[in-house]
């Protein structure tokens, strides 16, 4: 178990990495690194950025696809999905689900094209999977920047939940407000959909719902279950925006490309961001 001034320490060795757009060795490379550390690391990270007034936006859930986990971690492949918040400053809303996003400061960008949820209103503690679909107000597609401040994105579980879990912007496009009728079918909807990620004219991924822990619900119930075992952690919340996992392995992304999405057997568009 981590020392709290230890959790402070590499809290701010994260935050000075990222705002000097620096790469830095793993924290378990320094000294071992437990799942709980990482965790007291992120509380450290949340204090100070709520201290320097930013807003908490909501949570990411990574590595809720089981596919590609094991193409991550060095000594361990990762084996459970993880969790980081996320802070109004680095969400943007797209418009007519185009935009332009810079990756200047990003730490080895790569994209991922994600399902977000809005909360409506709280869920119960105990709130089943169908529960839980009556607490979403809307959901949308988005991309997610990832980033890496590890040299080659080499690193261990722990090690990606205390750098923010690997989060560097959201993008989100339109969201679709959900009917009584849809929040029913809602996760058996999402497991059987799938999504095209596209560079160009060229295809570099697709994956299904199904992909994302058997659907983005079940991610975010998962999350719910995670977050009842943190008690140095609020609980989800009204008004918070969830982006529940990858439905295809993480892209690298540069400057000058342009990426499009496309979904089969969902309602929702795809999305089109150039990087700059």
């Amino acid at each position: 178990m981590l020392m709290s001034t230890q959790a402070n320490r590499y809290a701010y060795q994260l935050l000075d990495a990222r705002a000097q757009a620096q790469l830095m060795p793993p924290l378990s490379a320094q000294s071992p690194l437990s799942i709980a550390d990482s965790y007291d690391i992120i509380r450290c990270i949340m204090d100070v950025r709520i201290a320097q007034g930013e807003t908490l936006a909501g949570r990411k859930i990574g590595f809720a696809n089981r596919k590609i986990w094991s193409k991550y971690g060095q000594q361990e492949p990762i084996s459970m999905p993880i969790w980081t918040p996320v802070f109004n400053e680095t969400v943007r809303f797209t418009e007519d689900n185009r935009g332009i996003q810079s990756l200047l400061g990003a730490q080895q960008p790569r994209i991922g094209p994600e399902l977000v949820f809005k909360l409506g209103s709280t869920p119960a503690p105990d709130a089943t999977m169908e529960e839980l679909a009556q607490c979403i107000e809307w959901m949308a597609h988005a991309f997610e920047i990832v980033t890496c401040p590890f040299p080659d994105w080499k690193f261990e579980m722990a090690d990606s939940i205390a750098a923010f879990g690997l989060h560097g912007a959201l993008i989100v496009g339109e969201p679709k407000i959900l009917s009584e009728a849809s929040r029913r079918s809602l996760g058996e909807v999402l497991a059987n959909a799938s999504l095209s990620l596209s560079c160009g004219d060229e295809l570099r991924s697709a994956g299904f719902g199904s992909d994302v822990l058997g659907s983005p619900l079940h991610a975010l119930w998962h999350l719910h279950q995670l977050l009842n075992q943190q008690p140095q952690f609020s609980g989800l919340a009204a008004g918070e925006i969830i982006t529940t996992g990858t439905w295809t392995d993480v892209c690298p992304i540069k400057p000058g490309e342009t990426w499009t999405s496309a979904f089969s057997g969902l309602s929702l568009p795809g999305l089109t961001i150039s990087f700059v």
